[in-house]
């Protein structure tokens, strides 16, 4: 298996708890590394390959512009190693639009695909994740588009999770065919037709709401990136709120102490499975390679699962089964 190229300097607490996650994934998933980044900043890269690069994108730049002036990036020399089949796939905690930028300028498009999407895996407790996309990589779209992640969001579900016949729904302020917008109504009859089916497998379940996303009303919910992005930071914004929440009602007095110690192993589960940690980052479907987005805040423990996730990606062919299902379109 070729090297996972991990950019090193991207995310808050870049490189040290990227560094500790990668060197991590090479020992418990036996998968080999290659460390992109400012040797002199990642320090002692332990048994890891390193591709120096000089140059770090911030969190908070332009996107666009910082990919094509800054060529010597960790970003950009990730994409280059995948592209030049030096790696099999990439993985970034940084700046998620300079990551997407960098994929889609460096490793292209698979032939057929009009925009890429952001599939990110929603936790349902109890249960397998629903896929959204797209969560954030494109804000304007057409009926089109949506189609074409469908058609990506089913393989991506039926590779990553095993469902042999996913269920995809449209994201729409009602279930009913005739609610939301001109662009929600649209997809819909586009959809309702299974033309675009092919060989995904999937199963078209009609519209559902933002109340249906953690749970199993479907395995792929599609919608347009501004409105997806909106949903999950709301979805994540939440769920912060609503953890902090029990654990301040839990330290109230010595009573609801008391209680804690005997709630807390029961919901210490729950906590995992709401955990962006472990969710392993989102990946960039329809570029020409396994893109893998993680969360800026990633840890040591959230690398490993990116690693593992871009891992199974490039084991399970999705790329190419992929290209099989838009290229049928």
């Amino acid at each position: 298996m070729l090297p996972i190229a991990v950019d090193a300097m991207g995310g808050d607490h870049a490189p040290s708890e990227i560094v500790a996650g990668a060197k991590r994934a090479a020992v418990e998933l036996g998968v080999p590394i290659l460390l992109v980044g400012r040797p002199d900043e990642i320090g002692d890269p332990g048994e890891l390959e390193v591709l120096a690069a000089s140059e770090v994108i911030a969190m908070d730049a332009d996107a666009g512009t910082s990919v094509r002036r800054m060529k010597d990036s960790s970003l950009v020399r990730a994409a280059e190693a995948v592209r030049d089949g030096r790696a099999c796939a990439m993985v970034s905690a940084g700046n998620t639009g300079a990551t997407m930028a960098s994929a889609l300028l460096r490793m292209g498009r698979i032939k057929g695909v009009s925009r890429p999407a952001i599939a990110t895996p929603i936790p349902v407790l109890g249960g397998t994740p629903t896929v959204m996309l797209d969560a954030g990589a494109n804000a304007e779209c057409n009926a089109e588009w949506l189609v074409q992640f469908a058609q990506m969001g089913a393989v991506y579900a039926r590779d990553r999770f095993g469902i042999d016949h996913p269920r995809v729904a449209l994201l729409s302020i009602g279930e009913e065919p005739t609610k939301g917008n001109p662009l929600v109504k649209e997809t819909h009859k586009l959809l309702a037709d299974p033309a675009w089916i092919g060989s995904t497998g999937a199963i078209f379940v009609g519209n559902v709401e933002g109340r249906d996303l953690m749970s199993d009303a479907a395995d792929v919910v599609v919608t347009d990136g501004f409105t997806g992005n909106v949903a999950l930071k709301t979805l994540e914004g939440s769920l912060r709120a609503l953890i902090a929440g029990v654990l301040g009602a839990f330290d109230t007095d010595d009573d609801t102490r008391e209680a804690a110690k005997v709630l807390m192993p029961a919901l210490a589960p729950l906590y995992t499975q709401l955990d962006p940690e472990n969710v392993g980052g989102a990946m960039l479907l329809g570029v020409d390679g396994v893109c893998i987005i993680s969360h800026g805040s990633s840890s040591a423990t959230a690398m490993v699962n990116a690693i593992q996730v871009a891992r199974d990606l490039v084991v399970g062919e999705v790329v190419d089964h992929l290209r099989a299902a838009t290229t049928a379109s």
